[in-house]
C-alpha cells in the first residue's frame, strides 16, 4: 500500500470539516479514471442508504451505511481521512461516462496514484 499524497488528503479533510459537496476532483485508481465530486462521508453514506433502503432485494443493506459517525453534526477533530466519497462520479471509458448519471464511490486515498482539481468529461466534438 502507498503512502497517500498529503495535499489530497488536506483536500479530503477539508471536505470533511466544511461538510461541503461541491468540489470536484478526478483520480486515476488502478488504471481507472473516476471523476466526480466530492462528499463528506457522512452525506456519502446517509445517499447511500436511501438508495439501498428504496429497493426491494438490497434494503436490508442500508443499514450498514447507517452508523453513530453518519450524523453530519458540527465538525470535529478528528483522524485525517482514509478515503474519498464521490457522488455523483463517472468511471471515463473512451467517449462516455459510467454510469451516465453519476454513482457513489468510495477510493482509499492510498490508493490513488493521480489526481487533479475538477470534474473531466468528454465530448463527440
Amino acid at each position: 500500500m502507498s503512502i497517500p499524497d498529503e495535499l489530497l488528503v488536506d483536500i479530503a479533510a477539508l471536505v470533511e470539516s466544511e461538510h461541503s459537496n461541491q468540489m470536484s476532483l478526478t483520480v486515476v485508481v488502478g488504471g481507472a479514471v473516476i471523476t466526480g465530486r466530492l462528499a463528506p462521508e457522512a452525506l456519502w453514506r446517509r445517499r447511500v442508504a436511501e438508495v439501498l433502503k428504496d429497493s426491494d432485494r438490497l434494503g436490508p443493506f442500508a443499514a450498514a451505511f447507517v452508523s453513530p459517525e453518519a450524523d453530519p453534526g458540527p465538525p470535529v477533530a478528528s483522524k485525517p481521512p482514509t478515503h474519498l466519497h464521490f457522488h455523483l462520479a463517472r468511471i471515463l471509458q473512451g467517449s462516455l461516462g459510467l454510469p451516465e448519471t453519476g454513482g457513489m464511490y468510495r477510493i482509499a486515498l492510498a490508493d490513488v496514484s493521480a489526481w487533479t482539481v475538477g470534474d473531466l468529461s468528454y465530448s463527440d466534438s
